[in-house]
This record gives structure tokens, C-alpha cells and sequence, in this order.
């Protein structure tokens, strides 16, 4: 198992721009795909939330993405080509800062265009959570937070403070409807 360390909030490779992948197929490539998948898993049996990763949040600057959810994918060099006027409101959380819910506003769905371990270009049609999902780690591909997606600064709350919310449905807030774990 290699599970790396996951970067915090305020460290700056978080805040870097990634440079694309130009090799594809190596046992380098590989080694970072297990590396991504190795850390998701750990992270997410330990905290039982978590769908993706981004080689950044382990110290690696590539355009590289790791997600599970409803089967393991690597994506390379993604890039958003389309997104859905429609907007969705949710709580977002990241690994990088897990004590942290972000309140943000993301496209209903989006077309991204990506390359598999090989290097063959692919299209992937998301909608729902798989593309808030895939907006979320390519921002981190960008060096883009989800605290820079806040709506604004009284929509970042503590994890503890937001499950009192839903505990208690103060706000009007329905468990079902704005509850989103992992990233």
C-alpha cells in the first residue's frame, strides 16, 4: 500500500497550476495512479467519506485525477469543454481541509475531455455529483480551492457546526437535500 500524505490548507503546492502529462504508459504514471488510489481508500476508511483525489493534494504538480465512484477512473490532462448553465448548490468538503464544509455553486453538468493511462483522449458526459466532483479536483488541477468557490465568507462552516445544522434542521436545512460527503 502507498498512501502518501494528503497537503493542507495554506500549503503551496495547493495554490500551483499544474503542468500537463507528456509520457503516458510508464510504470511512473502507474506508481502515481496507485499512489492516488492507495491515499483515497486509506483516507476514506478512516473518515468513511471520499470519491477523488488530485495529484497535487499529494505533493505531485501533473494533471492527474483519481475518482471512485461507481468504479475506479485516472484521468489525465482533464479539461472542462462544456458546461450546463444550470447551477447546483451544495456543501463541498476536500481532503485538504476536512475539518471544512464550503457552501459553492457548480454547473448541473459538464463534458470533460481527458486522456486514460495510455494516452488515448477520452469524453466524459457528468452530471449530478460526478460533475460536481470533476469541477472540484480539476480546480485543484488549477490551483483553485473550494473556499475560493465559497458563494461567500458565512458559507464556510466547521464540519461540527454544519452536522448541528442538519442534526437539528435549523435553517431550513434538509439532511437529504444538502448533505454531500467527500470530494
Amino acid at each position: 500500500m502507498s498512501v502518501k500524505e494528503i497537503l493542507q490548507l495554506g500549503h503551496p503546492t495547493l495554490r500551483t497550476r499544474c503542468t500537463k502529462v507528456k509520457r503516458f504508459g510508464t510504470e511512473k504514471l502507474r506508481v502515481l495512479v496507485k499512489d492516488l488510489r492507495d491515499t483515497l481508500y486509506d483516507f476514506r476508511n478512516r473518515s468513511g467519506f471520499g470519491r477523488g483525489i488530485s495529484a497535487p493534494q499529494i505533493g505531485v504538480k501533473v494533471r492527474a485525477i483519481f475518482i471512485h465512484m461507481d468504479e475506479p477512473i485516472a484521468l489525465f490532462n482533464p479539461v472542462i469543454v462544456k458546461r450546463n448553465r444550470r447551477l447546483m448548490t451544495l456543501w463541498d468538503d476536500c481532503f485538504s481541509f476536512s475539518n471544512l464544509l464550503v457552501k459553492v455553486k457548480r454547473n448541473a453538468s459538464i463534458e470533460v475531455h481527458y486522456q486514460d493511462i495510455e494516452g488515448a483522449k477520452r469524453v466524459l458526459n457528468a452530471a449530478g455529483n460526478l460533475s460536481e466532483l470533476l469541477q472540484h479536483e480539476v480546480d485543484h488541477l488549477n490551483g483553485v480551492l473550494a473556499i475560493d468557490r465559497a458563494i461567500d465568507s458565512k458559507h464556510i462552516v466547521s464540519r461540527s457546526e454544519y452536522e448541528r445544522w442538519v442534526k437539528s434542521k435549523k435553517h431550513g436545512v434538509s439532511a437529504a437535500r444538502e448533505r454531500k460527503h467527500g470530494q
